[in-house]
C-alpha cells in the first residue's frame, strides 16, 4: 500500500490554507493515498470558516496508521500555534511554529512514514531574515547535505535549475566551480532516469551576457568548459555554454529537458513567465522528496478566496511518479 504525503501548512498568514482547501476538492483525482496537513488544527479550522469551505477535519499524531487515513476527511497533524484572528499581518511571530512543522515533516520522511512532503509558501524575509537563505538550504543543512541540495523547478515540458540559489549576485562567480556543476547535473540526470525512465537533455548557460568573457574574468568560463568536457565523457547529453538571452528560444528547437543556469533569476524569471502556476519546486539531493508550489505567500490576497491553487495541485500530482 502506498504511503501518504504530508503538506506543511507553511506561513499561517498567507494563501496556504486556501490553496489546500482548493486542492482537497480534487482529492479523487489523485492516484496515491490522500495527503494530510502538518499545521495548527485550530487555525486551519478558523481559516476554513472564514473562507466558507465545508470540509471535515480530524486530528492525527505521529502514531497515525496508513489505513486510518480516508479521502472523506482532511487529517491534520496538529502543531500548537495561537492566533486569535484567521489572518494577521506577516511577522516573525510564526517562525518557531513553521520550523517545528518542517522538523516534523523531515522526521516523518526520514522514518519512511510518508512518501515525502510538500510545503506551502513561507516568507523568507521573516523566516530567514538577513541570511539570504531558503527552505532548500535549511533542509540541506539539517540533513548535512553538501552544496545546499539541488533546486529543480519542474514542468513536464521543460525544467530549470539554478547552480547557485538564494545568494547575492556579487557572490555568484565565487560559488561556481566545475565540481558543483558536475554534481548538480548528475543528481538531476539520476532523478530523471529513476522517476521518468529517460535520459534528459541538458542546456548549460554561460554566466556573462552573450557568452562573452574578457581576459580578466576567464576563470568562470574555463570552469564551465571543463565541467562540460567531463559530463560529455560520462555520456550525459549536454550542450553549452549557451547565452542565456536566447536559451529559452533554442530549447524548443533542440528539445532540452533541463536548462541549468548560473544563478537564481537567470532561469527562474523566464521560466515563471512561461509556465506561471504550472511549475513546482523540487529539492533533490535530500534523503527524501520535498516539493513546493513555485510561488510566494500572497499576503495581498490572503482571505479573499482568489488564490490560484494550480501549483499545489501539480505538486500533489507529482507524487504519482514516486514509488
Amino acid at each position: 500500500m502506498k504511503k501518504p504525503i504530508a503538506i506543511v501548512a507553511g506561513e499561517p498568514n498567507s494563501i496556504s490554507s486556501e490553496i489546500i482547501f482548493k486542492s482537497w476538492k480534487f482529492k479523487n483525482n489523485y492516484k496515491h493515498k490522500p495527503f494530510f496537513i502538518i499545521g495548527s488544527f485550530k487555525l486551519i479550522e478558523l481559516q476554513m470558516k472564514k473562507l466558507k469551505y465545508n470540509i471535515k477535519l480530524k486530528k492525527i499524531n505521529e502514531n497515525f496508521k496508513i489505513n486510518y487515513l480516508s479521502k472523506k476527511v482532511l487529517h491534520i497533524y496538529d502543531v500548537n500555534y495561537i492566533q486569535k484572528k484567521p489572518f494577521e499581518n506577516l511577522s516573525e511571530k510564526s517562525n518557531k511554529y513553521i520550523i517545528k512543522c518542517f522538523d516534523i515533516a523531515s522526521k516523518l520522511a526520514n522514518k519512511k512514514k510518508i512518501l515525502g512532503f510538500i510545503n506551502c509558501p513561507i516568507s523568507k524575509e521573516f523566516l530567514f531574515k538577513n541570511k539570504h537563505q531558503g527552505i532548500t538550504e535549511y533542509l540541506a543543512k539539517k540533513e548535512k547535505v553538501k552544496n545546499d541540495g539541488v533546486m529543480l523547478i519542474f514542468n513536464k515540458k521543460l525544467s530549470v535549475s539554478p547552480l547557485t540559489k538564494h545568494i547575492p549576485l556579487d557572490n555568484v562567480s565565487k560559488s561556481i566551480n566545475e565540481l558543483r556543476i558536475i554534481k548538480n547535473i548528475k543528481i538531476i540526470y539520476n532523478f530523471y532516469k529513476k522517476y521518468f525512465l529517460k535520459k534528459p537533455k541538458f542546456a548549460l548557460l554561460s554566466l556573462n551576457p552573450h557568452n562573452y568573457y574578457s581576459s580578466k574574468n576567464l576563470k568562470v568560463a574555463k570552469k564551465i568548459n571543463k565541467a562540460l568536457k567531463i559530463l560529455k565523457k560520462n555520456k550525459i547529453n549536454i550542450t553549452g555554454p549557451i547565452p542565456s538571452d536566447s536559451s529559452f528560444i533554442v530549447s524548443e528547437k533542440y528539445k532540452f529537458n533541463v536548462i541549468i543556469g548560473m544563478y537564481h533569476d537567470q532561469v527562474l524569471t523566464p521560466f515563471k513567465a512561461l509556465y506561471n502556476f504550472r511549475a513546482i519546486n523540487i529539492t533533490l539531493g535530500l534523503p527524501y522528496i520535498r516539493v513546493s508550489p513555485d510561488h510566494g505567500v500572497g499576503e495581498n490576497i490572503m482571505g479573499k478566496k482568489i488564490a490560484n491553487a494550480d501549483s499545489l495541485i501539480e505538486s500533489i500530482k507529482f507524487f504519482n511518479y514516486i514509488k
